[in-house]
């Protein structure tokens, strides 16, 4: 099994974990590089659904080992939380199967109040959050202010930081009429998350080098997806990391030639949640899939913004990620449909556009361009091999992959582990 990235090609949602869970069964470790407990993936295996914010989904398989890289911000107390739930569904979390980076920075209950703070002080312009405190805390990353795991077992220091950071919080709480914070309160309750931690934590890149040189086999599960990247996405409506494939070497250290294949997620159609610009939205569409119970967010619950297939964001997001497969989910989704629009070009003040602006405003003044294609109009979730699909559908999956030159090697037909289709 080659080392593997699997990153989201559109706005994350893509279906990247069950994926990742697909691919589990013939890999050794698992790591998430970035992103925080802002991200949901949803695995349904043997008829249960588990939802994973900050545990990479390969804990679903017996004897694989997990790692959550220095890339990540995380917040110990949901980290916790995710754990102990796990563990009543019967899956144990134990150090041996899951590692925690020492330089992993922590999203503390102070992020997320200046997280909601900022959300709100935009109004109309907002991007869109979850307000997890993801972007409080990877903006003290880069200001080189904010707190790591290994300050958890320097207890001393920690509160003399943590009571700093509290301080300035309540300023702006008290200037809106918000309660304040209590310092001692935040401190004691994290270093006590930090304690139970304690036995996963380590230098996680030992991990990662030790595990490629005894020949195992490691696979990235990227959060989010390519358009919520900091630098490609729909900037400012994006996240706070790299989703991007680069992110996976950055986020845990292993190296850019340690890695053999990227595999680019997406739909078979289109969804965002949040804020932001999105060319092929389409209200009559998320009214149908919200109306058979699709395209509600893992992490939120809130429905997502529903719109056609998008060859130039695709186009794009093969460019950046180097993908060379990809694995297409949720073809089921377009079972009922007699026509299917596919977006292959936008039009800007008329001219043509085969990749996605840069500028907000020129998003705005996208015109997408659309092919139709024959639907199927017959159930397809039955399916045990893409010779099983009915023609159309495998005409609809070969036009994406001429358009985007690259082979499609998985096909999801269901939610389920084994509606899975190898190419």
């Amino acid at each position: 099994m080659p080392n593997i990235v699997v990153t989201g090609a559109q706005w994350g949602d893509e279906g990247k974990g069950k994926i990742v869970d697909w691919l589990t069964e013939s890999t050794d470790v698992v790591v998430r590089p970035q992103g925080g407990n802002n991200a949901g993936h949803t695995v349904i295996s043997g008829g249960e659904k588990y939802i994973l914010h900050l545990i990479p989904s390969g804990i679903l398989w017996p004897g694989k080992r997990c790692v959550i890289g220095n890339g990540v911000v995380m917040d110990p107390v949901a980290l916790l939380k995710e754990i102990d739930g796990l563990a009543e569904k019967g899956i144990a979390v134990t150090p041996e199967n899951l590692k925690i980076s020492d330089r992993a920075h922590l999203v503390l209950p102070y992020h997320r109040e200046m997280d909601a703070l900022r959300e709100a002080k935009l109004g109309d312009g907002k991007i869109g959050t979850t307000k997890r405190g993801i972007g409080p805390t990877y903006a003290e990353k880069i200001e080189r202010t904010g707190l790591r795991v290994h300050d958890l077992y320097d207890p001393i220091r920690f509160a003399e930081r943590v009571s700093a950071k509290v301080a300035e919080c309540n300023v702006l709480l008290a200037a809106i009429g918000e309660a304040p914070l209590d310092a001692e309160t935040i401190g004691r309750e994290v270093l006590a998350a930090g304690e139970r931690l304690r036995p996963h934590v380590c230098n996680t890149v030992k991990v990662l080098h030790d595990a490629i040189a005894a020949g195992s086999s490691l696979l990235f599960e990227g959060a989010q997806g390519t358009y919520l990247d900091v630098d490609f996405g729909t900037y400012p409506f994006v996240t706070s990391s790299n989703t991007t494939s680069g992110g996976a070497c950055t986020g845990s250290g292993v190296p850019p030639q340690r890695i053999d294949q990227v595999i680019g997620v997406a739909k078979a159609y289109t969804t965002r949640v949040g804020s932001g610009p999105f060319p092929t939205e389409d209200d009559t569409w998320s009214d149908t899939l919200h109306g058979m119970g699709r395209e509600f967010g893992a992490t939120t619950g809130r429905k997502r913004r529903c719109g056609w297939l998008d060859h130039v964001l695709l186009r794009y997001a093969t460019m950046v990620n180097g993908i060379d497969a990809l694995a297409v989910t949720n073809l089921d989704g377009l079972d009922a449909l007699a026509e299917i629009p596919v977006c292959t070009h936008y039009l800007i003040d008329g001219e043509r556009h085969d990749l996605p602006p840069a500028a907000i405003g020129d998003f705005e003044k996208i015109q997408p361009v659309y092919e139709t294609l024959p639907g199927w109009q017959t159930p397809i979730d039955g399916a045990k091999s893409l010779a099983d699909l009915p023609k159309n559908a495998r005409a609809y999956l070969d036009h994406l992959s001429a358009a985007l030159g690259v082979p499609i090697t998985l096909v999801g037909v269901g939610p389920d582990r084994e509606q899975t289709l190898v190419a």
